[in-house]
């Protein structure tokens, strides 16, 4: 079993390792922009063909893979930012109003479409690259604190943690030190599906102009702007399309393997201990153990 799981993580690592090398080290060597030609046109040194406006379109996609990859990121974590303690004090808390107070705003949020919600916003004002991270980060934030909340409400009803509470340990020791601890496997699975939907969204909004210029040197806006040409010059459009569908799906690739990597590990681990469930003669886990 473990030649396939090589190999899904050998295929995530090269289908992924393109476009983050592209978006980070493409601007330090794309170089000086050249004259502009005629557009949409192949050959005369331009190894791509140009862009609508006649740009090189190597060079633009040289330089139009970082703001997609860092605004992506930077939504991401954002959006845990806020989530993580919004999910464990509304799991943790014995006050029903602070948790009603916590959640129900959020659902709210929840029920409004992401992209329709990004587009009210821009409406309203002009967001740059940084409007954009906040805004992508503000629609996951609902249902990352959901799915913090709903993971972190199982883990405190486990006997372990009343025993910290009982001995008098402080809010922090509890919620980061054992129930954000003991909810590491289920966040590492979420990241890896909300990265891939935070690239959609970070994308979409972009081939909309929600947070770039028209003109920017993005890959979202090089397939917005270069589409009428696509017959006529395909790598325009095609290029940077592939290297958006491959950062998304690469990162899955990546998120799986790993993830699977670490369950068969366990699995592993717990088949050497005496006792554990799972093994002959091991108690079952109904019983509530932490």
């Amino acid at each position: 079993m473990r030649k396939p799981r090589a190999g899904r993580f050998a295929l995530g690592v090269a289908v992924v390792a393109v476009p983050l090398v592209l978006a980070l080290l493409g601007p330090l060597v794309a170089g000086e922009p050249g004259p502009r030609a005629a557009s949409f046109t192949v050959g005369d040194g331009h190894w791509l063909g140009t862009d609508f406006v006649g740009r090189d379109v190597g060079q633009q996609v040289l330089r139009g893979g970082r703001p997609v990859v860092l605004t992506a990121l930077a939504a991401t974590a954002l959006s845990y930012l806020v989530a993580l303690p919004v999910g464990l004090v509304g799991a943790l808390t014995r006050r029903r109003w602070l948790e009603e107070l916590l959640m129900r705003p959020l659902d709210v949020l929840l029920a409004v479409p992401s992209l329709l919600l990004i587009l009210l916003a821009a409406t309203v004002f002009a967001p740059g690259a940084v409007g954009l991270a906040l805004l992508v980060a503000l629609v996951n934030v609902p249902d990352a604190a959901r799915l913090v909340r709903a993971a972190a409400t199982e883990v405190a009803a486990r006997p372990a943690v009343e025993a910290l509470r009982l001995q008098g340990e402080t809010w922090w020791r509890m919620a980061v030190g054992y129930v954000g601890r003991s909810l590491l496997r289920t966040l590492a699975a979420d990241a890896g599906t909300r990265l891939t939907g935070v690239l959609y969204l970070v994308a979409t909004a972009a081939f909309l102009g929600v947070g770039v210029a028209p003109d920017a040197a993005d890959w979202a806006v090089m397939v917005d702007r270069n589409r009428t040409g696509l017959f006529v010059q395909p790598w325009a459009v095609v290029v940077p399309a592939l290297l958006i569908v491959a950062l998304t799906m690469g990162t899955n690739l990546l998120f799986d393997a790993a993830l699977t990597a670490d369950r068969r590990g366990d699995r592993a681990r717990g088949a050497r201990l005496p006792g554990t469930p799972g093994t002959v003669g091991g108690r079952a886990e109904s019983e509530g153990r932490p």
